[in-house]
Order: structure tokens, then C-alpha cells, then sequence
């Protein structure tokens, strides 16, 4: 884990990040992973293993408007196994037949990304298995996904800033990193070590953080930052 966040951060380029993104693929062993940004107006972005062909098709048709996976994390916070979306109708049928046809995996796991000023992505891992297999997959890797979805999207944004939402003042991006961790139950060792940094120095980032929300203590400051949507778990 420590060396695909520190992949991420030492990226300068899109291209770099596409390279970093088939690394955190083909360490995962899974088939695709995916970076999905659709804007209010409509506007896409966002990097895929899929295949050109089906990159292509979800464009030229407009496939955002009635993926399952887009309607129904748009409605969510947290992580969704794609098992547990409404592919009951007819166009979803349809939508799906397509996908697969395309050379799709039949299981997904999508982290919705929410930021100030109304940011939404997606960030999604891809495979072909059976429901077994791949909830041993969620099990052994939720947590490391959902941080390194934010590490992908707060990086993408970095390269694509005509796109990007402009950002409040707040949280410096290494106190976004350290309060997303313990969010996610991690302990202060085992966060510094995440990050490469001290414990005196994470205490620093923690500190800082605590004040700048107004928080008594770090649990009202984890609070604090989610109710806020400066982090996401």
C-alpha cells in the first residue's frame, strides 16, 4: 500500500498516472480499474482499462444517462458492490448485455468521491468471478481501495485543472490524508507509517486540523470533516 500511495504522489502527468493506475490494476490482480468523472453539464472525464471499443460506446451513447452504477452511487456515500444496484429494467438489461458483450467483468466495486462545490467521481474495480470470490476480494482490499480512490481523484484533479471545482480553504492535502485514515480505523502508527511521516509530525497534521474545524477533540474532527465533505471513507 505504501508504495502504490507513493506512486500516486510522485506522479506529474496524466500519462504517469495512467501507468501508476494499470500498476495498482495488475497488483490487485483484478481486470479493470476505472476513474469516472461526469460533470453537471454532462461533460466526462476519466481514465479506464476497458476496452477502446467500449470506452468509445459509452461515450457516442450517452450510457452515463442510464448506467446503473452513476444513478445509483449518485444516491450514495459510501462504497457499492455493483450485486446490490437495480439492474431489474429493461434498459439497465440491455445496458449491461452491452457492457459484457464489450469484454466488461460481471462484478464491480464503485467508491463514490464527493468534494466541495458539488465534485462527484467515481472510482471502480472491475473483474470476472463468481459472488465468493469477489466478496473475498472486498474483504481483503475495501479499505486499501477507498484510499487509494481518494489519493487517484485528489491527484487526477491536480492535471485537470480547468475541470476542477475551485477549492475552499480548508484542510491542507496531507491533513485530508491523515484524517481520512483514521476515519477508516486506522491507528496513529499505522497512518504515519501510510504516509511516511513521524508520529510527531502526524500529530502535527492532526492538531492542525483539529483547529482549523473548530473540533474539542480528533473524533469531532473526523466528524466535523465528513459532515463537511472534505473527506470521504
Amino acid at each position: 500500500m505504501s508504495q502504490v500511495l507513493e506512486d500516486l504522489e510522485s506522479t506529474s502527468t496524466l500519462e504517469e498516472l495512467s501507468t501508476v493506475a494499470v500498476r495498482i490494476r495488475d497488483r490487485l490482480q483484478i481486470e479493470h480499474l476505472i476513474y469516472h468523472w461526469v460533470d453537471g453539464a454532462g461533460e466526462q472525464y476519466g481514465y479506464t482499462t476497458y476496452p477502446d471499443a467500449w470506452a468509445e460506446a459509452y461515450r457516442e451513447r450517452n450510457y452515463h444517462r442510464i448506467d446503473p452504477v452513476i444513478l445509483g452511487c449518485f444516491q450514495r456515500f459510501h462504497p457499492v458492490d455493483w450485486k446490490t444496484l437495480d439492474w431489474s429494467g429493461k434498459v439497465a438489461k440491455a445496458f449491461l448485455q452491452d457492457a459484457l458483450s464489450h469484454g466488461v467483468g460481471n462484478q464491480g466495486y464503485s467508491i463514490p468521491i464527493r468534494g466541495p462545490n458539488g465534485q462527484f467521481a467515481l472510482f471502480t474495480v472491475n473483474h470476472t468471478c463468481d459472488d465468493e470470490t469477489w466478496q473475498r476480494f472486498i474483504d481483503s482490499h475495501g479499505r486499501e481501495l477507498i484510499l487509494i480512490a481518494h489519493f487517484f481523484n485528489r491527484k487526477a484533479l491536480e492535471f485537470e485543472r480547468s475541470r476542477r471545482p475551485d477549492v475552499p480553504r480548508g484542510l491542507s492535502p496531507r491533513e485530508v490524508d491523515a484524517m481520512t485514515l483514521l476515519a477508516l480505523g486506522y491507528s496513529r502508527a499505522q497512518v504515519a507509517h501510510s504516509l511516511s511521516i513521524s508520529e510527531h509530525t502526524l500529530r502535527v497534521y492532526i492538531e492542525s486540523a483539529r483547529a482549523k474545524l473548530g473540533a474539542q477533540n480528533t473524533t469531532h474532527a473526523i466528524a466535523t470533516a465528513l459532515s463537511r465533505g472534505l473527506i470521504v471513507v
